[in-house]
């Protein structure tokens, strides 16, 4: 009798950590669409920092990706990318349209089916590319070389992307917007020479350990 109750509750903690296994990244794209509208509306550099951080592109398509990358499933890794980033365009929309879409703004004369029309756009955009950044990010798992390109592709989003926008709108902008936007590539930059250095240094301390081990054989 013991053991059936403990199998049964084996079972359930199971099926609870399984459950939260999957809600996580949902809730966690629902943070981030929550985050990026609620930090520009705090009047501090810190809140002007966090709002473009989690307003830009490169953003959204590291959140994706890094679901796949920890997820074991690519099938998971495709489904949940793709639902956590609708959630999170759905949340970002909502939340920085607040005020257009409350009873009384849509009284003054808000457009609550144009904001409406914008929010499934976008979220329909999100799911459709969710899937592969997903996708991406769980064959990046792969060591050595063969998932380097996967593991690069976020950096060198970040980087085109904060180039386009250092080129076409940095002019009349906040310094502190224009200074970010540098940094952010300069990071890019530096995580993308980390990368690559890290997968030489691995596959050479591989090839390394293979011919100690063949050295060893070959004396005995």
């Amino acid at each position: 009798m013991f053991f059936e109750w403990t199998g049964e509750r084996d079972i359930r903690d199971l099926s609870l950590a399984r459950t939260a296994s999957l809600a996580l990244p949902l809730g966690a794209g629902l943070l981030l669409g929550l985050v990026g509208p609620f930090a520009e509306e705090w009047d501090h550099p810190i809140g002007v920092v966090v709002g473009v951080v989690f307003s830009s592109g490169w953003s959204w398509a590291c959140f994706a990706f890094l679901v796949g990358y920890f997820r074991e499933s690519k099938i998971e890794s495709t489904i949940l990318a793709s639902i956590g980033l609708a959630i999170g365009v759905v949340a970002y929309y909502v939340a920085k349209d607040w005020n257009s879409i409350t009873p009384d703004a849509m009284a003054a004369g808000a457009s609550g089916g144009g904001t409406s029309s914008k929010i499934e756009a976008w979220a329909f955009f999100a799911f459709a590319f969710g899937a592969p950044l997903g996708f991406l990010g769980n064959v990046a798992r792969v060591p050595g070389v063969g998932g380097l390109f996967f593991r690069l592709l976020i950096p060198l989003v970040a980087y085109y992307e904060m180039s386009m926008r250092l080129s076409d709108e940095a002019r009349g902008l906040d310094s502190i917007i224009v200074n970010l936007w540098a940094t952010i590539r300069v990071i890019s930059v530096v995580v993308a020479l980390a990368l690559v250095g890290h997968t030489i240094w691995s596959f050479w301390r591989t090839r390394r350990s293979h011919s100690s081990r063949s050295a060893e054989r070959d004396f005995e």
